[in-house]
């Protein structure tokens, strides 16, 4: 597994910066595969030929900062995008991207979908986990576990909160596994419901001396 999840104290493009850069197409290529029978994704895109071609771009525009500031895990067939704290996903791209890939008529239900979503985002500083996928051929393995263990270790051992919206049982059972507790249920305009999910940091038992 590579890990990317480090401290931001230079973005990818920084001269002299000699960390492994993420390989944007494989990276969309997964979460596309993962993300096809998604309910609320497929709510957003529900004709697979509109869903294939405007994912990607929703996805960059959703958790973009997690790959242009190299805050993510990866491993074959899974990806996890974490947003760092004091960072936030663009507004304005994502917006961009939703006029351009969804009719206009939907526009109003799908723009109540994320206002309500921002409205219950926490303002406290967090890691922020917008998006993890795992390839259908590697679901069962316990690949997603393995991708939030990192970021959740740093979370406990630096005393920081993680945040997420789940979208189905399953992966909520996941996220419940590794210490997530859901705070509210997001339920509009017809989209099948998120579950907003906040994750308290461990308490960690001191070091010996």
């Amino acid at each position: 597994m590579t890990t990317y999840a480090e401290p931001l104290e230079r973005r990818p493009d920084t001269a002299g910066d000699t960390r492994s850069r993420p390989d944007r197409n494989a990276i969309l290529g997964t979460l596309t595969a993962a993300f096809e029978t998604d309910p609320p994704v497929r709510w957003l895109y529900p004709d697979r030929a509109d869903y294939l071609a405007h994912f990607p771009g929703f996805a960059t525009a959703f958790a973009g900062p997690a790959i242009s500031d190299n805050t993510l895990v990866s491993a074959e067939g899974g990806v996890a995008l974490w947003i760092a704290p004091g960072a936030g996903p663009d507004e304005a791209a994502l917006m961009a991207a939703i006029e351009r890939s969804i009719p206009a008529p939907r526009h109003a239900e799908v723009f109540a979908v994320f206002e309500a979503m921002g409205n219950l985002h926490p303002h406290a500083p967090h890691w922020y986990l917008p998006m993890i996928g795992v390839h259908p051929d590697r679901q069962g393995n316990g690949l997603g576990g393995a991708l939030l263990r990192p970021v959740l270790a740093r979370c406990d051992a630096e005393g920081i909160p993680a945040y997420l919206e789940a979208t189905t049982g399953r992966n909520r059972a996941l996220y419940a596994r590794h210490g997530f507790q859901q705070t509210a249920t997001i339920e509009v305009a017809g989209c099948p419901p998120l579950y907003a999910m906040w994750r308290q940091p461990a308490r960690l038992a001191a070091t010996p001396v």
